[in-house]
C-alpha cells in the first residue's frame, strides 16, 4: 500500500515538473536520494564519489524527464539512472587507480549492536578482521566484478538485470558475479578455517 502511494505520488510530482514547475523536483530529489545515495556508495566505495554520482543522476533524471514513461515506476528508472552513472564514474578512473573503501558504514545504515553480554572481546575482534578483510576483497575487484557483485548480492537485481546494466551479456555477467564471490571467498577463507 505505501509502496503505491509512493509511486502515485511519484507520477503526480513528475506531472507537474513536466507542466512547468520544476520546483516540484525537490520533491522526487529529497524521496529517492538516499537509496539513490546507498547504491551510488555502494559501487564507488566512498563518499565523495556516491555525492558526484547522485548529483549526476539527479541531473539526468531532470533532462531526461519528458522521456520517462509515467506506465513504469519511477524509483526503478531513476536506480537505472543511478546504476549507470554509478558504472560510469567508476569506468572512468584509470585502470590502475584503486577503490577507496570508506572505513566507516555506509551513511545513513545502522550497524547491528550486538548486546554487551553476548559481545565477548574474542568475537568483536573476529568481527573486526571480517569487516577489514571484506574492505581488503572489495579493493581486489576489477570495476565490473565490483559493480556485478554489489547489484547482485547487495541490490538483489536479477542477472538480466545486471547484464543490461553493464552492457554484456548474461554468460558474462554471472561470470563476474562468480569471478567476484571467488575473490571475496579467497580473503575471507583464512578467518573461517581458523575459528
Amino acid at each position: 500500500m505505501q509502496l503505491e502511494t509512493a509511486k502515485g505520488h511519484d507520477v503526480e510530482t513528475v506531472a507537474q515538473v513536466l507542466a512547468g514547475d520544476a520546483a516540484a523536483f525537490g520533491l522526487l530529489v529529497e524521496r529517492h536520494s538516499r537509496q539513490i545515495f546507498a547504491v551510488a556508495f555502494r559501487i564507488t566505495g566512498n563518499q565523495d564519489d556516491a555525492d558526484e554520482v547522485v548529483q549526476e543522476t539527479f541531473l539526468r533524471a531532470y533532462r531526461s524527464l519528458a522521456r520517462f514513461e509515467q506506465r513504469s515506476n519511477f524509483s526503478t528508472w531513476l536506480y537505472r539512472i543511478g546504476m549507470n552513472c554509478a558504472i560510469n564514474h567508476i569506468r572512468k578512473r584509470p585502470s590502475g587507480t584503486a577503490v577507496q573503501i570508506s572505513e566507516q558504514p555506509e551513511p545513513g545504515e545502522s550497524e547491528v549492536q550486538l548486546q554487551s553480554n553476548a559481545a565477548d572481546p574474542e568475537q568483536l575482534a573476529f568481527s573486526g578482521q571480517v569487516k577489514e578483510r571484506v574492505a581488503i576483497a572489495m579493493k581486489q575487484l576489477n570495476k565490473t566484478e565490483r559493480a556485478a557483485f554489489v547489484m547482485r548480492h547487495l541490490e538483489n537485481r536479477s542477472i538480466e538485470e545486471i547484464a543490461d546494466m553493464l552492457g554484456i551479456n548474461a554468460n558474462a555477467a554471472k561470470n563476474r558475479i562468480f569471478r567476484a564471490v571467488q575473490k571475496m571467498r579467497q580473503h575471507l577463507e583464512p578467518l573461517v578455517t581458523s575459528r
